[in-house]
């Protein structure tokens, strides 16, 4: 396998930053968010968390489908299985739960990120912004709670209990994603 998803992996957020900003904001603003909104839009936004961790998501899928045995593969094509049906069949049901709980703690990750976000235009602090429909919504400005988190912890003291509280919002998200993750790993793992 090529190296380039692990190389890509150990990338900086701060990188996928601002290949978001250049790719997402400028040379796409029209088309993910005209107007007012100048490209920096949740759409921006939620494309350059999708390349963060798209190469997680490979390298999961990857060594999940590795892992598979060649026994099984070779026992489907030993009956008349065509590849597809042995992908179809075999591969992908024994390789389900390792790609599932890769893509749900990748996502995990996205959670807790902040710059990338910050660079291809979250607002900082609160906004109250009223849109006509999902489509002006999705191209219009956003905000993030990790955005949200910097922004009262920049603030005066009175805003600490603020900020704890915020704090605890992601942990117990990212507490229930690894417990559901974990569940669906035994839920869907076979034993062959």
């Amino acid at each position: 396998m090529s190296s380039t998803p692990q190389s890509l992996a150990g990338v900086p957020s701060i990188v996928y930053g601002l290949l978001g900003l250049a790719v997402f904001v400028v040379a796409l603003g029209e088309i993910v968010g005209p107007g007012a909104a100048s490209g920096r839009s949740l759409i921006a936004g939620g494309l350059t968390m999708a390349i963060l961790v798209l190469p997680l998501v490979i390298i999961t899928s990857a060594e999940a489908l590795r892992a598979v045995p060649a026994a099984i593969r070779e026992a489907a094509f030993g009956v008349g299985a065509t590849r597809w049906e042995v992908v179809r069949s075999h591969v992908l049901p024994y390789a389900a739960p390792g790609i599932l709980t890769g893509t749900i703690l990748s996502m995990a990750r996205a959670f807790g990120e902040t710059a990338p976000l910050i660079l291809v235009g979250a607002v900082i602090g609160g906004f109250n912004v009223r849109y006509d429909n999902v489509i002006e919504q999705l191209q219009g400005r956003y905000t993030a709670l990790p955005t949200t988190v910097y922004d009262w912890a920049r603030k005066p003291p009175t805003f600490e209990g603020n900020v704890y509280a915020a704090i605890v919002v992601p942990i117990v998200v990212l507490l229930l994603v690894n417990a559901l993750a974990i569940y669906l790993r035994n839920r869907f793992e076979r034993r062959w």
